[in-house]
């Protein structure tokens, strides 16, 4: 969900002193690029079907979530992929370029399935690339 500020006119995040709510460009990494590419779909930079760095490829993949038509719309959400290999097959599916794939679930990914709308995550914890978060 949206943070207890949202409004459906913010729709996002605002920080403190702003006014406005925070975009979040998309970012895409394909596997042979050295940097990834900025507020453009694979298919719009004329690249679509090409292999992402991290691909949608298991449940638990986490994904920024965005309006559908809007690449650069994603303020404070997220989501996690519930892998189904029939409607996402790893290299093939809908997502991987469209929308940009930023960790993984390492442990737990088995709860996924049993969170429902309304639900808090009260904690989550990087891992490893905490050095890679930018402000």
């Amino acid at each position: 969900g949206e943070p207890k500020d949202s409004t459906a006119e913010t729709n996002g995040y605002i920080p403190p002193g702003e006014t406005t709510a925070r975009r979040i460009p998309l970012e895409i990494s394909l596997a042979q690029d050295k940097e990834p590419f900025y507020s453009l779909t694979v298919d719009e930079d004329g690249r679509g079907g090409q292999a992402t760095k991290m691909p949608f490829q298991s449940t638990g993949a986490l994904g920024m979530a965005r309006a559908e038509f809007e690449n650069d719309s994603a303020s404070s959400q997220f989501f996690w992929l519930l892998f189904e290999s029939d409607l996402t097959p790893a290299g093939k599916n809908m997502m991987d370029g469209r929308y940009a794939c930023f960790g993984y679930t390492v442990e737990g990914a088995d709860f996924l399935k049993d969170i429902k709308e309304g639900d808090v995550v009260t904690t989550a914890k990087v891992l490893s690339g905490l050095d890679n978060l930018k402000k």
